[in-house]
């Protein structure tokens, strides 16, 4: 399974390359926009798109991405449950 996390492009950092800068949850990295690219790059400046593995794979609208980074967090917050239980049990044993 693949998961995309919702970055908006911040720049566009070479145009030759298609790579742009995006901000991922605060943490910003450079991404190739080869996937999403059309005629104008600077066009993408400002959009939000589904960051894997360093690749720009699909743009999506604002409210997709706030709706995504939620999902994230809860089960980031799931996850952190999880793990406090195992070591509660492991420390009855």
């Amino acid at each position: 399974m693949c998961l995309g996390i919702p970055g908006r492009i911040t720049a566009i950092t070479d145009e030759a390359r298609l790579m742009a800068m995006a901000e991922v949850s605060g943490v910003r990295r450079e991404v190739s926009v080869a996937c999403v690219a059309g005629g104008d790059l600077a066009a993408l400046v400002g959009q939000w798109a589904l960051i894997h593995v360093g690749f720009a794979m699909a743009l999506i609208d604002e409210e997709e991405a706030a709706k995504t980074l939620q999902a994230l967090r809860d089960l980031g917050e799931a996850q952190e449950t999880l793990e406090q239980m195992a070591l509660s049990q492991e420390a009855l044993a």
